[in-house]
């Protein structure tokens, strides 16, 4: 294999890394702002829950930052492409991503009932939200988007907004991953939490781990009769990364199982996804959150990995074109580029691996709902 398609190979494997980190850690804290309205009765018990996370939240947005960076880095024409096809989708993303830091900074700053309450609503809003949007768009890019280019490279919009928000595949994916997300948040307010909230959050906890497993089947059932995409004749991966001109692509039905007959240990990757689902609920419902919230993490790598492994190379198939697919192979930046952002990853993702798993440390330990009143490091 040539360096260059040894390049596109790596990238297309470090951005399923970077979107795992994101959906593991940004979801959990989305799980928490989700779930603050039910496992909180009083203020002092959602004060406690957002003080759980409180450290670690805006840390864990670097995540979010390395998922579109390396998208923006590494495949710049799917970057364009995809903000442009969603953009509604993204302007509704980025609205309910800024409520949150705002809703986290002015809560408490006011003793007022109705006040607090209306912050709540934002948590859960803003922590609803995003999960959905990000499960939605994984199931929008399993059925194609409407789109094409000129041949001057112009991009076309072929399909409604409306549509990539509401067909139903996409609702599924989009419950999926908010499921999810629910679960590793409530795994994180049992590992920090007391009773009440250790209990509360343990029930939601399971329902969500349980239905996240449901959901994972059916999916799993619907797309292969989705009509899938895959190449018919001689691809080069080397070859320059433009997606005028490309190799012909087929659209048939069952088209994303290809990969997993062609490789039979694929099938491995969606077995490691649900047993994460089923075995995560049991380990919470034997008191046990930490093993819980590990198996959640195993989840969401089975989850993004069988979409990877459906899909790969495709990134974001075109159902208007499907020639003008965008792929691994024609959506990249160039050998150069794609070799100096190699070599500041491999540095930086280790640290931030690093610095993340030392404040977790640091900042272990029960979170009490009596918060000092007068304390300023504390939501």
């Amino acid at each position: 294999m040539e360096i260059y398609a040894a390049l596109k190979v790596i990238w297309a494997l470090l951005l399923g890394f970077l979107l795992t980190g994101l959906a593991v850690m940004v979801g959990m804290d989305m799980g928490v702002g989700t779930l603050l309205r039910f496992v909180g009765s009083n203020d002092a018990e959602r004060r406690a829950a957002l003080n759980m996370i409180g450290p670690h939240w805006d840390g864990n947005q670097v995540w979010f930052i390395l998922g579109g960076g390396a998208i923006f880095a590494a495949f710049p024409t799917l970057y364009a492409t995809s903000f442009s096809t969603f953009y509604i989708v993204m302007i509704v993303l980025l609205f309910s991503m800024i409520l949150r830091p705002v809703a986290f900074e002015y809560r408490s700053k006011i003793e007022a009932t109705r006040w607090r309450e209306t912050w709540d609503w934002a948590f859960l809003i803003s922590g609803a939200v995003p999960m959905i949007i990000y499960g939605a768009a994984v199931g929008n890019v399993l059925q194609g988007v409407g789109f094409h280019f000129s041949w001057d490279g112009q991009y076309y919009q072929d399909e409604s907004f409306i549509w990539y928000l509401l067909n139903p595949f996409a609702l599924l994916c989009g419950v999926l991953s908010l499921s999810l997300s629910v679960f590793e948040g409530g795994a994180m307010l049992m590992m920090r939490g007391e009773e009440p909230l250790y209990g509360r959050a343990r029930g939601f906890a399971i329902g969500g781990g349980s239905l996240a497993a449901l959901l994972f089947v059916i999916g799993g059932i619907w797309v292969q009769f989705i009509k899938g995409f895959a190449y018919f004749g001689p691809v080069d991966p080397a070859a320059p990364a433009t997606p005028l001109g490309g190799p012909a692509v087929v659209m048939r039905e069952g088209a994303w199982m290809d990969n997993f007959h062609a490789h039979p240990i694929l099938w491995l990757v969606p077995a490691i996804g649900l047993f994460g689902m089923i075995a995560g609920p049991l380990a919470l419902a034997a008191r046990r959150p930490i093993l819980g919230w590990w198996l959640g993490a195993l989840a969401w790598i089975g989850t993004i990995g069988t979409v990877g492994g459906a899909m790969f190379p495709f990134l974001m198939p075109s159902t208007t074109k499907s020639s003008q697919s965008l792929s691994v192979w024609n959506a990249s930046g160039s050998a150069y580029n794609l070799a100096w952002m190699l070599a500041f990853a491999l540095v930086f993702t280790p640290v931030i691996v690093a610095y993340t798993s030392w404040a977790f440390h640091l900042m272990r330990g029960k979170v009490r709902p009596q918060p000092t009143p007068g304390d300023e490091h504390l939501y």
